[in-house]
């Protein structure tokens, strides 16, 4: 059975780092859980590093500037690696060509500026699909349409042999009380479809490299001393099981439903919804506190 605790502090002493998600366990895409702010702050004064991790698919200056915006003060981080950083490198390795396709909203753009830490990043220019060598997914254009939609603009790009870099592995979030569809979800559809999705946040092994060597300006942390925190199975529970690292599931988020959460989740539905994704958890509480 997977061990359910009512508070971090529980447990916080056996770690001296967190990688801590954001969307669904520090936020709601709206505003701040005070309770998961507080319990990370607690976590930094008694001496544990903070890493926020993130499928955000932009640099992570700019998500810095918007969890202040939503609540979350500087004291409860170190530090944030973001899919976005990840998917940058690789896009400015050429991992999908010189001219690439973008898929997302316009606030995405800043996806595209210079990245400063490479020494000779190749030229990216955004053109049309019909122009182009590859396509960058930082999400869809509509997040509340069905990704089906972009079947016939895949349809072509497979034909042309071109792979689709995905900047947020998630599926879909929770903005307040509305879900919305990812870029995970379009690069699902296109290796259905037969095309080539690279991908480079959760539960992939760039990022949590990447997290590693942001951990590292501030401390020497072994893997048995990091906790994995967050509320999506497919992305934070399965990326800490493939990096070896404990995980503490936040069933009130994605899964709240599943697991019967409303303070707490039911222990029964939780180990069947568990047992039905194939997955293990070292531990889990309904909500960050």
């Amino acid at each position: 059975m997977t061990r359910i605790i009512e508070h971090l502090s529980e447990i916080s002493s056996m770690y001296d780092a967190a990688f801590v998600d954001l969307w669904g366990c520090l936020h709601n895409g709206i505003a701040a859980f005070p309770e998961a702010v507080a319990a990370c702050r607690t976590f930094r004064r008694q001496g544990g590093k903070v890493v926020l991790l993130t499928n955000a698919p932009r640099p992570r200056a700019t998500i810095a500037e918007q969890v202040r915006r939503f609540g979350i003060p500087d004291d409860a981080w170190d530090t944030i690696a973001t899919s976005g950083d990840s998917a940058r490198f690789a896009m400015f390795s050429g991992a999908v060509g010189n001219r690439v396709y973008h898929i997302g909203p316009e606030h995405d753009l800043v996806f595209f500026e210079p990245l400063k830490m490479m020494d000779h990043p190749v030229a990216i220019t955004r053109v049309p699909l019909t122009g182009a060598e590859g396509i960058v997914c930082t999400g869809p254009f509509d997040p509340h349409a069905d990704p089906s939609v972009n079947r016939p603009d895949f349809l072509y790009a497979k034909t042309k042999g071109m792979k689709l870099l995905c900047a947020n592995p998630d599926i879909v979030v929770d903005r307040g009380e509305t879900r919305e569809y990812c870029a995970g979800a379009l690069a699902a559809l296109y290796s259905e479809m037969g095309g080539e999705s690279l991908y480079f946040g959760k539960p992939h092994p760039a990022i949590y490299d990447l997290a590693r060597r942001r951990l590292a300006e501030f401390a020497q942390v072994p893997d048995d001393r990091i906790l994995c925190i967050g509320d999506g199975i497919a992305t934070d529970v399965r990326g800490a099981m493939g990096e070896s690292l404990d995980v503490l599931y936040i069933t009130g988020g994605l899964a709240a439903a599943e697991t019967g959460t409303i303070r707490q989740p039911d222990p029964a539905m939780l180990e069947t919804y568990l047992e039905a994704q194939q997955t293990s958890v070292t531990y889990a509480m309904g909500y960050l506190r």
